[in-house]
C-alpha cells in the first residue's frame, strides 16, 4: 500500500512540475504583452495610424494583441458597447491565461493529504507488525516509521513549490491583466478624443 501512496506522490510531482516548467513559459511577459505591439500601440496617436496597429496585432498574435483588435474593430460602435466588447474578451484572454493554475492548486490541497495518508499507512504497518513481532523487533519499528515519515516528506515536497508556483502565477496574471487593460484604456482614450 505504502507504494502506491508513494508512487501517487511522485506521479503528483511530475504532473506538478510540468504545468510549472509551461505555465512559466507561456507567462512570459514578452509572450503577452509583446514589445512590438506596445511600441506600435504608443506610436498610434490618431485614426491614421489604427491600420497599422491592426496589421502589428495580427502578425504578433498575443493576449494584448487580441484584445487591441477587438477595440480596433470596434472603435466605430459607442464607447459603451465597445468596453463591453473589450471586458468580454480580456476575460477570455484571462481564462487562457490562467489554464493550468487550477491544476496547481489541486496539488497544493492534495499533496499534503496524500502524505497524511501515508503516514497513518506507515503506522497502520507499525503498529500491525508490532503485534505479529512484539517490541523486540526493531526493523518492523524502523520500517513503520520510515514509511511514515517518508510519505509525509515527499507530500510537502510536492506542495511547497506548488504553492509559490501557483501564488507567484496568480499575482503574474492579476499584473498582466491590469497592465493590458490599462493600454487597452489609453488606446480607446485617444482614438476617441480624435473622433469627437
Amino acid at each position: 500500500m505504502e507504494i502506491v501512496i508513494i508512487g501517487a506522490l511522485l506521479l503528483t510531482s511530475v504532473v506538478g512540475l510540468t504545468f510549472i516548467v509551461e505555465r512559466g513559459l507561456a507567462l512570459r511577459w514578452k509572450q503577452v504583452i509583446p514589445p512590438g505591439v506596445e511600441a506600435a500601440l504608443e506610436n498610434c496617436r490618431g485614426p491614421e495610424d489604427v491600420g497599422t496597429l491592426k496589421q502589428v496585432c495580427l502578425g504578433q498574435p498575443s493576449p494584448l494583441s487580441r484584445v487591441l483588435v477587438v477595440a480596433i474593430e470596434h472603435l466605430g460602435d459607442p464607447r459603451e458597447e465597445t468596453v463591453d466588447a473589450l471586458q468580454t474578451r480580456a476575460r477570455h484572454e484571462v481564462v487562457k491565461l490562467e489554464r493550468g493554475l487550477v491544476v496547481l492548486e489541486i496539488i497544493v490541497g492534495i499533496g499534503p493529504l496524500m502524505g497524511l495518508t501515508g503516514t497513518i499507512i506507515g503506522m497502520i504497518t507499525l503498529f500491525g507488525g508490532l503485534s505479529q513481532a512484539g517490541l523486540g523487533d526493531s526493523s518492523v519499528f524502523a520500517k513503520g516509521i520510515a514509511t511514515a515519515l517518508y510519505a509525509t516528506l515527499l507530500g510537502l515536497i510536492v506542495a511547497i513549490p506548488s504553492l509559490i508556483a501557483w501564488s507567484y502565477y496568480n499575482r503574474k496574471v492579476e499584473r498582466m491583466a491590469v497592465e493590458i487593460a490599462s493600454l487597452c484604456d489609453e488606446f480607446l482614450r485617444r482614438q476617441h478624443r480624435h473622433r469627437r
